[in-house]
């Protein structure tokens, strides 16, 4: 699959503190992938740089078919974090001057229009004032904006972190239909967002890039056996209990769940079940998962 977008040794410095420490990478084309990181990880920074907002302190961004120094506005859309319009505009006037703005003919723009509002589910609200839309509204208007000249890559800074769960549910279904039309690039520091819509994920952390790969990749390269058990009380000392039993390689508890990481996970649930049942234990859940894409963020960021 043909790279997009090329990234090599990106570099950003602010005064003589290094933001971005160096990165490589591709963003194949047709994939969504999540930039992933804690706040302050460096991921608008790197997203504005691609976008040509930035300028690199060193490193090199090629875009495929394109020569190095090279105007990239119209390769690209881009969505940031707190997007401002025009609230007296109708969705349907913002759409169609966003067209023009990207160089679209005017006829054109208004079909592009048309077809962005069917696409966006907003298109029974485009003659409202943007000003009384809802957060996932506008959202979704501003990712039509950024699509609206057909980039080759949409970038989307933190696009649900400031909405409600209908917003982000309207925003996630959007990124999944936008996904057969263009490649996606989309910072996120909820790790369920990017789990549930993203085919590649880019670890970014304290400006490095610390991982990447696709979920299989990732699960298969730090896959665990792992025991999710949830008790009415005493969790703590329940799994201590059953931490003599077999050969644990970690615990993580949070309130009355604990997640227990274990090498032979068959001989594991025999045994815990065995134990649990004689003990009379108040056990509310027993559940073998896999490792979660937090598990994984986990490890990662602490090798």
């Amino acid at each position: 699959m043909a790279a997009v977008v090329t990234v090599r040794g990106l570099k950003k410095n602010f005064q003589k503190h290094e933001v971005i420490k160096g990165m490589d990478f591709e963003l194949a084309e047709g994939n969504c992938i999540a930039l992933l990181g804690a706040n302050g990880a460096g991921k608008t920074t790197t997203l504005r740089m691609l976008s040509g907002l930035m300028k690199p302190s060193s490193g090199s961004i090629v875009f495929n078919g394109t020569q190095q120094g090279e105007d990239v506005r119209k390769w690209i859309g881009y969505l940031p974090q707190h997007p401002v319009f025009y609230e007296w505009m109708t969705g349907r006037e913002f759409l169609e001057y966003a067209g023009k703005l990207a160089g679209l003919a005017k006829n054109a723009s208004k079909e592009r229009t048309e077809e962005l509002l069917e696409l966006v589910d907003i298109a029974d609200a485009k003659n409202r004032r943007i000003g009384k839309y809802s957060g996932g509204m506008k959202q979704r208007l501003g990712i039509a904006q950024a699509i609206i000249h057909r980039p080759k890559l949409v970038m989307l800074d933190e696009p649900v972190s400031a909405l409600d769960p209908f917003g982000r549910r309207e925003v996630l279904d959007l990124l999944e239909k936008l996904k057969k039309e263009t490649t996606i690039l989309f910072s996120t520091h909820i790790l369920n967002d990017a789990e549930e819509v993203c085919d590649e994920i880019l670890f970014i952390h304290n400006g490095e890039l610390v991982e990447s790969g696709t979920m299989e990749q990732l699960r298969d390269k730090y896959q665990q056996a792992k025991i999710d058990l949830v008790f009415r009380e005493k969790t703590e000392e329940y799994v201590e209990r059953l931490s003599t039993l077999n050969t644990i390689q970690s615990v993580k508890i949070e309130g009355n769940k604990a997640s227990i990481f274990i090498d032979d996970i068959e001989n594991a649930k025999i045994t815990f079940l065995k134990e649990i049942a004689e003990k009379n234990m108040p056990l509310v859940k027993f559940e073998i998962s896999r490792t979660s894409l937090e598990d994984v963020f986990m490890k990662v960021v602490q090798k």
